[in-house]
C-alpha cells in the first residue's frame, strides 16, 4: 500500500522491497514486496507485532540495510547503488536517526555529539558549534550544552538525539522506538519535538513504535505483518 499526495516530489520511495535473513538453516522473509511513499511534511508511524520488519524497513530505508530486491530512493536517489563511501556521506547530509538508546558518543558533550555528523563531514568546528547550540536550545537544553551523557536524564539525552538527528537540516528523519525507555512525561516531550517537525518545518518523519499513545502523533499508519505491508490510514484526528 502506497501514501499518496496531489503534488510534490516524494522523500522516500520503495517499490517492490524484499529483504531475507538467514536464521541457521532457515530463510526468514523480514520484507515481502513493500511499496511505501513519504512525502515532505508527513509523519508516518510504523506498527506491528515483534517480528513484522519494522525496524528492518527503515535500516532499508535509511542506506543501513541492502534489500534483497527493489529500489529504495530518497530524495529522488537510488540509495543502493551508490558506493559504501558515496552512501555513508548522503546519509550524514539527508537522513537524521534517532534510536531507542540514543547513541550518543559518552565522552564528548551534548554540543559535541550534536555537531559530530557536521564536522566529519568537514564543517568548520565553530560553525557546527553554533549549529548544535542552536539546536539544542530548541530541544530546551542550553543550559546543558557542556554536559556529557553521564549528567544527563533519559529525555535529555534522548532530545540530544533529536537535535543531533537535525543538524544537517535532513529531509528525513528516521525513529525507531525513540521513546521506548522514557517515561510519559519525556515520551510526550520527546513526540512533540518530532511533530514539530512536520508541522513547521516540513521535515518526513517515519517512526517505529509499539506505544499505541506514541502513534497517535502520527498522521498516517503503516501496519507490518509478517514483513508484509499491510495498511497505510490516516491516524484518527490527524488527517
Amino acid at each position: 500500500m502506497t501514501i499518496t499526495r496531489v503534488s510534490g516530489d516524494p522523500v522516500l520511495r520503495l517499490e517492490n522491497v524484499d529483504k531475507t535473513y538467514r536464521r541457521g538453516d532457515e530463510q526468514v522473509r523480514v520484507l515481502v514486496g513493500v511499496d511505501f511513499t513519504l512525502f515532505a511534511g508527513e509523519f508516518v508511524v510504523v506498527t506491528g507485532p515483534s517480528g513484522a520488519g519494522k525496524s528492518t524497513l527503515l535500516h532499508v530505508a535509511g542506506g543501513l540495510d541492502e534489500p534483497d530486491r527493489g529500489t529504495v530512493a530518497v530524495a529522488g536517489r537510488d540509495v543502493w547503488s551508490m558506493s559504501v563511501a558515496a552512501r555513508a556521506a548522503f546519509r550524514r547530509r539527508n537522513l537524521g536517526f534517532v534510536f531507542q538508546f540514543f547513541n550518543l558518543v559518552p565522552m564528548l558533550t551534548a554540543v559535541e555529539n550534536v555537531s559530530l555528523p557536521l564536522v566529519l563531514d568537514g564543517v568548520p568546528a565553530r560553525r557546527a558549534d553554533a549549529r548544535a547550540a542552536e539546536l539544542l536550545a530548541r530541544v530546551g537544553l542550553a543550559d546543558r550544552a557542556r554536559h556529557r551523557p553521564a549528567e544527563l536524564s533519559g529525555g535529555q539525552l534522548q532530545r540530544v538525539a533529536v537535535a543531533r538527528a537535525l543538524v544537517a537540516r535532513p529531509s528525513m528523519v528516521l525513529a525507531d522506538e525513540p521513546t521506548g525507555n522514557l517515561d510519559s512525561h519525556s515520551s510526550a516531550e520527546v513526540l512533540d519535538l518530532l511533530r514539530a517537525l512536520t508541522d513547521e518545518d516540513g521535515t518526513a518523519v517515519v517512526m517505529v513504535t509499539h506505544d499505541r499513545t506514541a502513534a497517535s502523533y502520527g498522521s498516517r499508519e503503516l501496519h507490518l505483518v509478517d514483513g508484509h505491508a499491510g495498511t497505510v490510514t490516516a491516524v484518527a484526528g490527524q488527517a
